[in-house]
């Protein structure tokens, strides 16, 4: 028999059927793995801090949400659609609308409350602002040290449900009084963008995990 009628001994190439998922980089993959718990959360609140403690390492650019976002969309699953809601939710800009392209963002609404400010520049160095912030009629807050000595640049920042509690301890800090809204959020702005122009700076790994959240709240402030 010639080796042209002999029979092939070769097996026969089988494809593989992959999801057709839009590739991740290496920190993106860790990000979304980080938001496996998403899908059980009924928490509005501790959705966005799952979120945002994902990318405390990261600098997440526009480039970096829209791989993120790409990625959801054409690999569903209930976490990628529980990833997205709440990257609607709580993302601003252009991000925020790519998500919102694709899912409706998560419920309830956030709606911004009271702010007061303790004004220890003098004497102490710093600025202490106690912002509240409410989801439907669950009230919290977030309260925030600005270092006046280095520029006005954001040290401490973090989340507490406790509003009145939180009010009452700065107090003993020094005399708080009530600030607009906007003023508030117009001097937290201010203090983020310090930061985010030198990333280097020493600051809280609290400020680093609510950064998507402070993100949203001083968005919304000014509507």
């Amino acid at each position: 028999m010639s080796r042209k009628t002999q029979p092939s001994k070769r097996r026969p190439i089988v494809v593989m059927h992959r999801p057709q998922g839009t590739p991740l980089t290496t920190v993106q993959r860790q990000v979304v793995h980080r938001c496996r718990t998403l899908p059980h959360l009924l928490d509005p609140l501790e959705a966005e801090l799952t979120v945002s403690s994902a990318v405390a390492d990261v600098r997440p650019d526009e480039e970096f949400w829209a791989g993120l976002i790409e990625y959801a969309v054409s690999l569903p699953s209930r976490r990628n659609h529980a990833l997205l809601r709440v990257l609607a939710a709580v993302l601003t800009g252009r991000p925020r609308e790519w998500a919102a392209n694709a899912v409706p963002p998560a419920r309830p609404a956030l709606s911004v409350g009271g702010a007061w400010i303790c004004d220890r520049s003098i004497d102490a160095g710093y600025l202490a602002l106690i912002c509240a912030y409410t989801f439907a009629a669950d009230e919290h807050a977030m309260v925030f040290l600005i270092d006046e000595l280095a520029g006005g640049v954001i040290r401490t920042a973090f989340v507490t449900r406790n509003v009145d509690t939180a009010r009452r301890r700065l107090s003993e800090q020094g005399p708080l009084t009530p600030i607009g809204a906007e003023a508030a959020h117009w001097l937290l702005a201010k203090s983020y963008n310090r930061l985010d122009r030198n990333a280097a700076l020493d600051v809280h790994d609290d400020v680093r995990r609510t950064r998507l959240l402070a993100g949203r709240r001083i968005a919304l402030a000014f509507g």
